[in-house]
């Protein structure tokens, strides 16, 4: 039986709580978890997991977009997501959100729950995506910076002199882009892309420098979870391609390195939603920082000079 719900809480951003956002590959292909929960049951169960377990936000993705990643047809995407979505959105009261790049398939998920649409090329791959936003008022619009496609996105990206401020001026023009569709700027929220077209001297400033793209004054929704620059610093991917031994350096053995970034980030304040696999861990990371933080800052503010 599906019971009414408002869903605005769960997934507006920008008033200083950081929202989790859950991952569900229903994929064969993704470099995490690929094949895992192709099962629309499986993903549903994992749904419901992740809620439990804190996600504030549950994104359901048909198609892989790791590096490499080879396109497949709308109809079958399509099929992937609209079962799993449909599931949750009557179990749950957690806001749901498709990671599409096709407005067909953002049409359909919306009409079926989802209320956001987290397109990681930043509404670029489909001109009409913007438009299907706009025509759902209230549905957010996550807005993604991105070099390059998918299958060639990693072969020797490259930027000028600044990183950020080249990723922050893509950002900017194309929230400027949605604002001109018909989008609600309260209904933009933008993500740097870490691992989609970076070098692991770009991803790193970008986290470290991830303020600066809070200017814009858009939500920022960072995406860090088991990504392979994580191997880069630790030196097992490196080990890992040394000795032909892929699971040296497995995503899900990440979860430390993960764990690191989005701690320095929820202390900073940097950025409002974290898309995650673990989210029980991420969870407890952001909550122990943010205290962390709060503390520090009374302290400082209790101090001598106070």
């Amino acid at each position: 039986m599906s019971v009414a719900v408002d869903r605005s809480v769960s997934y507006r951003a920008g008033d200083g709580v950081p929202r989790i956002m859950g991952v569900i590959n229903t994929t064969p292909d993704s470099f995490s978890d690929g094949g895992l929960y192709l099962d629309p049951a499986k993903a549903i169960a994992h749904g419901t997991q992740l809620a439990a377990e804190g996600a504030h936000i549950l994104d359901v993705g048909g198609m892989s977009t790791r590096p490499g990643a080879s396109p497949i047809s709308p109809k079958e995407e399509l099929e992937r997501v609209l079962p799993v979505i449909e599931g949750l959105h009557r179990l749950h009261s957690q806001a749901i959100s498709i990671d599409t790049t096709r407005a067909s398939v953002a049409e359909a998920a919306l009409a079926s729950g989802a209320s956001i649409v987290n397109d990681v090329s930043a509404a670029t791959e489909d001109p009409l995506m913007l438009g299907v936003v706009a025509d759902h008022p209230g549905s957010s619009l996550v807005l993604m910076h991105r070099q390059g496609a998918p299958s060639t996105m990693q072969v020797d990206p490259r930027y000028g002199d600044d990183v950020v401020a080249e990723v922050k001026g893509a950002l900017e023009d194309a929230c400027a882009r949605a604002v001109e569709a018909g989008v609600a700027e309260e209904c933009l929220w933008i993500d740097p892309g870490i691992g989609f077209g970076k070098r692991l001297e770009d991803n790193l400033a970008l986290i470290a420098r991830l303020g600066e793209l809070g200017a814009l004054g858009f939500p920022i929704v960072l995406g860090v979870s088991r990504k392979s620059f994580i191997g880069h610093v630790t030196g097992a991917q490196v080990q890992a391609d040394y000795l032909a031994q892929e699971r040296r350096d497995a995503p899900s053995e990440r979860i430390g390195g993960t764990a690191a970034a989005i701690t320095l980030c929820a202390a900073q304040g940097t950025a409002d939603v974290f898309r995650v696999h673990d989210v029980r861990v991420m969870a407890e990371a952001i909550a122990v920082a943010r205290a962390i933080s709060n503390a520090s800052a009374q302290a400082s503010a209790c101090g001598p000079d106070s």
